[in-house]
């Protein structure tokens, strides 16, 4: 079975329980397989970056095995603002945040409640410059496990959603954006775009933020927030103390 998200978001937990932690979302137009049902629990696997969890049956609408591959061939098309607005002809209104995707609502067998879109869109790649300032769209954004909008984000929640709507691809954790793209030695050799991992004391990869330029760096610890980057880690000011340790930079454009 396959199905779409038509609500703004969904949450998608680690097990199949209203109080089973929660370790992504689903906005509104992502697609994904039900892998398993139990009870009023689907098991389902994101199409975008394979993730998997548990959600609501009663949150999703059931599509075809052709609806399906249909969207995932077709270009992403992102609502490019903070929050906007899909509304129908009985002039009924559904708010959806950034990052959300419209690209099902040309699909009349799909969109059955007649859903249009008259906002901003992110379409197709922009260049690598775009990715900060894509980023200070969900400046000051609380930090949320599992978030991934303007009004609740994890750190590579974050990442995730800035690189997806400038046209890139990357999954969903911090430990598995770390094995994506070309490590760096120094960062003196990074760009404003790339991204910088950090990890624990046992060496885990825990914390992912988007490097900027003069040594800055943008991430979501608290809030999204903008702090120092040094060959140490991140340095926070306020606080007077480094608050993450630096394992890797990676260039994945």
């Amino acid at each position: 079975m396959f199905a779409i998200c038509n609500l703004a978001i969904i949450p998608l937990r680690a097990e199949s329980s209203d109080r089973s932690e929660i370790v992504s979302q689903i906005l509104f137009g992502e697609h994904f397989e039900i892998l398993e049902k139990s009870n009023q629990w689907f098991k389902v696997r994101l199409h975008y970056d394979n993730y998997e969890g548990w959600i609501d049956s009663k949150q999703c609408q059931i599509i075809s095995e052709k609806n399906y591959q249909d969207l995932s061939n077709e270009a992403i098309i992102l609502n490019a603002d903070l929050v906007e607005y899909v509304t129908n002809p009985k002039s009924i209104l559904l708010a959806i945040p950034l990052g959300a995707s419209i690209s099902f609502l040309t699909h009349n067998d799909i969109n059955k409640d007649g859903f249009e879109f008259e906002g901003l869109k992110a379409v197709g790649i922009k260049p690598k410059s775009s990715i900060v300032q894509t980023a200070f769209m969900y400046l000051n954004a609380p930090y949320l496990w599992g978030g991934k909008t303007p009004f609740g984000i994890d750190c590579s929640g974050f990442t995730q959603m800035v690189y997806k709507l400038c046209g890139y691809k990357l999954l969903r954790d911090a430990s598995q954006q770390a094995t994506q793209g070309d490590a760096l030695s120094f960062i003196e050799e990074s760009e404003a775009g790339d991204l910088a991992f950090f990890d624990n004391d046992e060496g885990n990869i825990i914390h992912v933020g988007i490097i900027m330029e003069n040594n800055y760096i943008i991430h979501a610890s608290g809030k999204v927030r903008i702090d120092r980057l040094d060959h140490l880690g991140i340095y926070n000011a306020e606080q007077n103390r480094h608050t993450h340790r630096l394992r890797v930079i990676k260039k994945i454009i």
